[in-house]
C-alpha cells in the first residue's frame, strides 16, 4: 500500500501525539490513520443534548454521520497535509469510511471482549478491534468480508437469523477514536491498530467461528 508520513520527525510527531502548530488530539489521529495506516477519514458530526452539529432538526443519527460538505482526506496524506484540512472543520469527529481499507465485524462489546481473549490465546491473526459508548465491538476484517458473511456463516453452521453479529461494509462510516459517538462518550480501542495489522487485516473466516460461538453463548 503506496502511502507516505513525511520525514522521520513526522514520525515522531504522530507517534507520541506530540503538538505542534496547535493541534488537536483529532488532528494527530487523522495523521496517523492516514499516514501510518493507510485509511481514508472523513469529518464527522457531532452531537450535544440530541442536537446533531450538521445543523438538520431531523437529523436521523445525530452525531454519528459524516458532514456532507467535507471532502475525504485520502489514505498517505502528511501531518501538514491532515492539518490544513481538519483546520477547516473544528471540533468535527474521526470518521473512517468502511470498505476501502477494511470491513467491519459487529457484536457486542460484552461478546467481543471474550472472543478477543479467545482469539489472542489461539494465537490467530487480529486486526484492530474498537469499542462504541453504545456497547458494541468493531473487529476489522479484509475489505469484502461483509459481502461474503451470510454464505460464511451459513457453511459454519452458524445461519441464525437473531444472531447478534453483523457484517459493515462499504457505505458504513466509523467514529474513531478519540472521537464522541452520538454524544455517548468516546469510541475506544479494545486492540490498537499496528503496521502490520492495520494495512492487512485478517480474512473474516479466521475469526468468525469464535465471535458466532461467543455471541450465541452470550444470549445463552
Amino acid at each position: 500500500m503506496g502511502f507516505t508520513i513525511g520525514s522521520s520527525r513526522t514520525m515522531r510527531d504522530i507517534r507520541t501525539g506530540t503538538r505542534r502548530r496547535g493541534r488537536s488530539s483529532e488532528c494527530t489521529a487523522v495523521a496517523e490513520y492516514t499516514g501510518l495506516w493507510g485509511w481514508d477519514v472523513v469529518p464527522g458530526a457531532r452531537a450535544a443534548a440530541g442536537a446533531c452539529s450538521c445543523g438538520r432538526t431531523d437529523c436521523a443519527a445525530p452525531g454519528a454521520h459524516p458532514l456532507d460538505f467535507a471532502p475525504t482526506i485520502r489514505a498517505g496524506a502528511t501531518l501538514d497535509e491532515a492539518t490544513d484540512t481538519w483546520a477547516g472543520f473544528p471540533g468535527a469527529a474521526v470518521m473512517l469510511p468502511v470498505g476501502r481499507g477494511f470491513d467491519v465485524i459487529e457484536v457486542a462489546e460484552a461478546a467481543g471482549r471474550r472472543a478477543l481473549v479467545r482469539l489472542e490465546r489461539m494465537g490467530l491473526p487480529l486486526g484492530p478491534v474498537a469499542a462504541t459508548p453504545d456497547g458494541r465491538a468493531h473487529f476489522f476484517v479484509s475489505p469484502g468480508s461483509a459481502a461474503e458473511l451470510p454464505r460464511l456463516l451459513y457453511r459454519m453452521g452458524w445461519d441464525d437469523a437473531s444472531l447478534d453479529l453483523h457484517g459493515l461494509g462499504r457505505g458504513t462510516f466509523l467514529t474513531a477514536p478519540p472521537s464522541d459517538r452520538a454524544g455517548l462518550g468516546p469510541v475506544r480501542w479494545l486492540r490498537a491498530p499496528a503496521l502490520d495489522s492495520a494495512t492487512n487485516p485478517p480474512q473474516a473466516r479466521l475469526l468468525l467461528g469464535t465471535l458466532a460461538y461467543v455471541a450465541h453463548r452470550s444470549r445463552v
